[in-house]
């Protein structure tokens, strides 16, 4: 008799570097036993270095494709990942909203590693409208918490605040990345419900930052979709994480220069799942 393992889907970009979107969630569902199902929203011409072009797929086949999925497969949990514009956030969200039973991770993609947006202006208030008070958890970084908030988070105190803050406005979970504020220590904070966990680690000096927000919620998605608490689901993604970081490995490019990237599961012991 077959095994059976549970499903999660990731509704996202496709990165053709591999390093992030669609792939890096792959990889990293595949790490932890998880059958990852995927809906392309957008096909991404971009390296960890440069985002070239950005091609969205139409509504209406991203509709389907999440659709059949969630009609064909017993899907246990599901992330959002790049989702472009307003009309796309919205056609996801109608669908995900008629399955509530589905835990459901927003990762906020706006702006990529490299500075480059990717998303449209008008898609942040669709987002706010339809598809945060559907998550279990959103996990924006700290210049995506900014845009949520408007307002700048400076230090790690406002950084408290601002995730209680964001939680309660929001109605769902928020885990703010701190890893764009200064300091030996990288940490995030997750507010749910009023009660807040913090979750510190030291710096990891890699360049590789490509795809590491996709593959932290990926793997917080791949834990809840083994019946995780959030908390829990959180502390095991960070743990994934910093792995990944530690055995980055380097691309030299022909282009000139080098290319960074995450190892997200290609040597690290299924076992550590």
């Amino acid at each position: 008799m077959a095994k059976t393992i549970p499903a999660a889907l990731t509704i996202a970009g496709s990165d053709c570097s591999a390093g992030a979107g669609v792939q890096a969630d792959l990889k990293t569902f595949q790490h932890f036993w998880i059958h990852g199902l995927t809906a392309i929203t957008c096909v991404v011409s971009e390296t960890a270095n440069i985002v070239r072009a950005v091609h969205p797929v139409p509504v209406g086949i991203v509709s389907d494709q999440v659709s059949l999925l969630l009609e064909a497969f017993p899907v246990a949990a599901a992330k959002t990942g790049m989702l472009f514009s307003a009309a796309h956030v919205r056609a996801v969200a109608g669908i995900l909203a008629k399955h509530p039973d589905l835990v459901l991770v927003v990762d906020p993609v706006m702006v990529a590693s490299t500075g480059d947006p990717l998303v449209e202006a008008d898609a942040i208030q669709a987002y706010r409208e339809v598809l945060f008070p559907l998550a279990r958890v959103i996990t924006p970084n700290l210049p995506e918490a900014e845009v949520l908030l408007g307002e700048k988070i400076r230090d790690a105190a406002e950084l408290e605040n601002a995730a209680l803050r964001l939680s309660e406005r929001l109605g769902t979970a928020v885990l703010i990345k701190g890893g764009h504020l200064p300091g030996p220590d990288c940490v995030d904070l997750l507010a749910d419900q009023g009660e807040l966990f913090r979750f510190t680690e030291a710096r990891i000096p890699v360049a590789a930052a490509h795809g590491t927000g996709c593959t932290l919620s990926a793997a917080i998605t791949a834990a809840l979709a083994r019946q995780e608490s959030l908390p829990w689901a959180v502390e095991v993604a960070k743990g994934y994480l910093g792995k990944t970081l530690r055995h980055c490995y380097e691309f030299p490019s022909p282009a000139g220069g080098s290319i960074h990237a995450l190892n997200q599961g290609t040597t690290l012991d299924k076992n550590e799942a």
